[in-house]
């Protein structure tokens, strides 16, 4: 027989504590922690994601054809002709969104949108329609600035 024999014994479990710190603060490390899963990225609905975007042209933070591809009918024109005058721009920080409003219609394949942006001191209205193309897309179809149409600015 060998001269060493192995000897079992029954393990018992080590108490877990939490390193010593601060009161009110949290252990750093895995000592006690379960793995977090990521949280999945937050979209925003579309009407917000449009009005960031007519934001960012109408500011003269992005070029007009930025919009090509996300404008339907006569949208693409009115931003043509609004753009050059760059409305949203402000001398001070950057326009900012602060509400988003939609209505939608019962079909659910267009909405009506309301923004409201503070430029420096002003607050400033947008209003814009969004329709739902055959390829399931949202695309701006109409963008007006302040209550005044296109025409009413350029005659």
């Amino acid at each position: 027989m060998d001269s060493y024999t192995a000897t079992t014994r029954p393990r018992t479990p080590r108490p877990r504590t939490a390193p010593v710190g601060p009161a009110g603060t949290r252990p750093r490390g895995s000592a006690g922690a379960h793995p977090r899963t990521p949280a999945p990225p937050r979209t925003l609905p579309p009407h917000t994601v449009f009005a960031e975007r007519l934001l960012a042209v109408l500011s003269g933070e992005r070029p007009v054809h930025w919009m090509l591809g996300h404008t339907v009918g006569e949208a693409y024109e009115q931003l043509v002709h609004l753009a050059p005058a760059t409305p949203l721009r402000s001398l001070g920080p950057r326009p900012v969104l602060r509400r988003c409003s939609v209505q939608l219609d019962r079909h659910r394949t267009a909405m009506e949108a309301f923004a409201s942006i503070a430029t420096g001191r002003r607050v400033r209205a947008m209003a814009f329609r969004l329709e739902l193309g055959a390829d399931q897309r949202w695309r701006c179809a109409a963008v007006e600035l302040d209550g005044l149409g296109v025409a009413a600015r350029h005659p």
